[in-house]
């Protein structure tokens, strides 16, 4: 991970670490208000199936960690798709998502570390597969109860076409203690909100849907994988 400029923004958080949880309370309510702004209110957003992605995200309601999978077709996708939740969890840096983002992008330089890591966002560096830092960080907060948010394509794809889960997912689903519950969706209309051209001006009045899916549970297929041997680099 030394490819970071400025090091890994996280401190270890098996550990008290006050200072983070500090900052993290501070910039969550931020950036929780501005996805109901852009598009919640500047914009017309229709959330089918809202209250399933309203209760999973409560840890006290679920029994299993936690993860969401979306395709990926603007750079405001997250945190914007979360504009639906209850504002008492777009402004919880306890509930809100863990959400893997670009190195090169959200990471490069200290300022933004400061402000994604407090955003709950984990640097994912392309090409370094699912046995890097930042997976291994997304694996110890799916086994600590949390809730994890992945872009499975791992770069802006306007693209229509079926959503695989790929091999990102399948390791976070694989080296969780307890089988997690997964939860797909799928957005349309938020490369109309951001544009993925220059001068990348957010626009108002744009319809965008979001369609969620039903729960996923892998129990019984991680059941028969680990009896028949297959285990994890992880362990």
């Amino acid at each position: 991970m030394d490819i970071l400029k400025d090091g890994w923004p996280f401190p270890d958080l098996k550990k008290t670490h006050f200072l983070f949880k500090i900052r993290s309370m501070f910039i969550v309510p931020i950036v929780g208000t501005f996805s109901r702004i852009i598009l919640g209110w500047c914009n017309n957003l229709q959330v089918h199936n809202r209250e399933t992605l309203r209760k999973l995200i409560r840890s006290e309601k679920r029994k299993a960690p936690l993860i969401t999978v979306s395709n990926h077709t603007s750079c405001i996708d997250d945190p914007s798709i979360w504009a639906s939740l209850r504002w008492r969890d777009l402004w919880s840096s306890h509930t809100m998502r863990w959400s893997l983002a670009a190195h090169d992008i959200c990471f490069t330089n200290r300022i933004y570390n400061w402000f994604f890591s407090s955003g709950k966002c984990v640097p994912i560096v392309r090409g370094n597969g699912v046995y890097q830092k930042g997976m291994d960080f997304c694996v110890d907060r799916l086994n600590e109860g949390s809730w994890v948010h992945i872009f499975p394509e791992g770069k802006v794809n306007l693209t229509l076409e079926v959503m695989r889960l790929k091999w990102g997912v399948g390791r976070l689903i694989y080296d969780c203690k307890i089988p997690p519950v997964v939860l797909p969706f799928y957005h349309m209309g938020m490369e109309t909100v951001l544009p993925n051209q220059t001068p990348y001006i957010p626009q108002i009045g744009k319809n965008v849907t979001v369609l969620v899916g039903e729960p996923i549970d892998f129990k019984s297929q991680l059941e028969t994988l680990r009896a028949g041997g297959a285990r994890s680099c992880y362990s």
